[in-house]
């Protein structure tokens, strides 16, 4: 049977490792949100990835933008049923000046509105990570 300070002792090992795993994580987060590039950039871009990435350039003048097209893994849903395109699902991350005093909604909007042209052409899914450059600042210090 543990000691009364021995039993202290634990949980504050415990507190430090939790407090630790939790900074970390919220570093690695950020980390992720551009840990793909080097696999994206090495993949080619097709015309929707190609039409996003000038829509979106023209649009936010993006410190950074990451594409990852992420349709194979949704290829096999029901929607996808019959639709030839290997571009229909896409993660995009983006750090913009452009977002400045924007919620996440009116961020998203202002997107999903720029390409709504793709939407009616087979883009069927985006998961949209948008940040301001100071946002990113604030997290990494954190």
């Amino acid at each position: 049977m543990l000691s009364s300070l021995s039993l202290s002792a634990s949980r504050s090992r415990i507190s430090l490792i939790a407090h630790r795993t939790a900074t970390t994580s919220s570093s690695l987060s950020l980390n992720r949100l551009f840990s793909n590039s080097s696999m994206a950039s090495q993949q080619e871009d097709g015309p929707v990835t190609s039409s996003i990435r000038s829509t979106l350039t023209e649009l936010l003048s993006p410190e950074k933008l990451e594409i990852i097209n992420d349709s194979s893994k949704h290829a096999h849903h029901s929607a996808m049923r019959g639709v030839s395109s290997k571009e229909t699902h896409f993660r995009v991350n983006v750090v913009s000046e452009a977002f400045s005093g924007k919620s996440t909604m009116q961020r998203h909007r202002m997107i999903y509105g720029a390409l709504s042209k793709d939407f009616d052409t087979g883009l069927h899914a985006l998961s949209l990570n948008t940040k301001t450059p100071a946002e990113i600042v604030k997290a990494n210090e954190a």
